[in-house]
């Protein structure tokens, strides 16, 4: 009966072990959402006026006094900006080449 205790121990680890694997994976591919499900889709000349206001702002800003705000103003133009043209390359990027 003492040879018993650790091949049961084992076998109860390697079987706990599996379903925690199986229930992880089954998990994550059951709640996973496609890559392709809603296409993302930005406005550039939107996102490009959002920015010049935010750099407007940080002028205004700067010139009152507050530069701890104008500061963070020119980082919101400058991250808006980065997005615009992140778009724009992504836009570029996705259509197919002319000579196919």
């Amino acid at each position: 009966m003492r040879h018993t205790k650790p091949a049961r121990r084992a076998l109860t680890g390697l079987l706990a072990t599996t379903l925690l694997a199986g229930g992880v994976l089954f998990g994550q591919t059951v709640t996973a959402e496609p890559a392709a499900a809603k296409p993302i889709t930005c406005n550039v000349g939107k996102l490009r006026a959002e920015a010049h206001k935010e750099r407007d702002r940080g002028n205004k800003l700067k010139h009152l006094g507050a530069t701890a705000e104008a500061r963070k103003a020119f980082a919101r133009a400058d991250a808006l900006e980065r997005q615009a043209r992140a778009c724009e390359d992504a836009d570029n990027n996705s259509r197919p080449p002319l000579w196919k």
